[in-house]
């Protein structure tokens, strides 16, 4: 079996876990993640001083089940004294770790000084981590970053010291810097950097999307868990899939038609945890049904057409249609 790595009081085995992206990584989501072997999975990211205006979405970004244990919130601001009004308030919802946000890069995060870019300016970031600490007692506080603001700025390790001088009990690092947003390769380099600056565990995110990529960014950083973010999209499977080769277990890819079902599986998840009518909550599912028809023939012209379903129905007529045709083909 493979061991785990402590944050806090929080143990979690040392498989991959599910890195936190807005707009993707809901509670359907992490709950399709969970069953297929995800270690550990974090929120999308919330606003904390949302939070402390009493945004009405706050219960339903902050709720943790007892299904998605462990699990961390994740909170994006820029001042100390909204993060840890918000950490007060997010408490109540007993999350087993919070996260501050520090690697988005979107602009209109960005540009509010959160995010990413409090990567520019270290003692800030300290500060609000510091902040985060104290109001969050027993609850550990962990970070999440990129290499640096840019190419000429690569500061991770410098930053992940003087967050764990402030209690930060753990570090995520993805690998590339802000201007390269989710281009390119990841540096592992940078990865490695940090875990050897640091005695508080840090995990690599950043191009992971098989047990191969896994186990060397394990190898190559010495990192002490891996997250998972794009690599994730319509393959849940992924979570089973490492696991089974960190325990030196056979794993068997999923055939098609377990695809399919799964999918249907997924979509029937979004619309029972949805608030919405069932047309407006197949918007939120059509990217998910999309992605679980990649790499296949002809799967171009069915992502499209899953842009445009409105009923569950739909979406499993189109599953059997999209079988035939890869039947069709022997």
């Amino acid at each position: 079996m493979t061991d785990t790595v402590i944050i806090g009081r929080v143990s979690i085995a040392r498989t991959a876990a599910l890195a936190p992206m807005a707009g993707v990584a809901d509670r359907a989501y992490r709950l399709m993640c969970k069953k297929y072997g995800a270690a550990y999975v974090v929120s999308e990211m919330v606003s904390a001083k949302g939070i402390c205006y009493s945004d009405k979405k706050t219960a339903e970004l902050c709720t943790v089940t007892d299904e998605e244990r462990p699990m961390a919130v994740q909170l994006f601001g820029s001042e100390p004294e909204f993060m840890a009004k918000a950490v007060e308030t997010v408490k109540r919802f007993e999350p087993d770790i919070i996260d501050i946000n520090m690697g988005c890069p979107v602009p209109k995060v960005v540009n509010t000084g959160a995010g990413s870019a409090l990567m520019k300016v270290p003692d800030l970031a300290a500060a609000v981590t510091e902040a985060a600490v104290k109001a969050a007692g027993t609850t550990p506080v962990t970070v999440k970053i990129r290499s640096g603001w840019s190419a000429d700025s690569i500061n991770a390790p410098q930053l992940a010291k003087q967050l764990e001088s402030v209690g930060a009990a753990a570090i995520a690092v993805h690998g590339r810097t802000r201007d390269r947003f989710y281009s390119g390769e990841a540096d592992r380099s940078v990865i490695k950097a940090v875990k050897q600056a640091v005695v508080i565990p840090v995990i690599a995110n950043g191009d992971v999307t098989d047990a191969e990529s896994c186990v060397s960014m394990y190898d190559e950083t010495g990192c002490d868990l891996v997250m998972i973010g794009r690599g994730s999209y319509g393959n849940p499977f992924v979570f089973r899939e490492i696991a089974a080769r960190l325990n030196g277990e056979d794993y068997t890819p999923p055939t098609l038609e377990e695809k399919m079902s799964v999918m249907l599986e997924h979509i029937r998840l979004i619309l029972s945890l949805s608030p919405k009518c069932e047309e407006l909550a197949m918007h939120e599912a059509r990217k998910h049904a999309a992605w679980y028809m990649n790499g296949y023939y002809g799967s171009a012209k069915f992502r499209g057409r899953c842009y445009q379903l409105t009923s569950y129905a739909e979406a499993e007529a189109l599953a059997e249609e999209f079988i035939e045709l890869q039947r069709s083909r022997g």
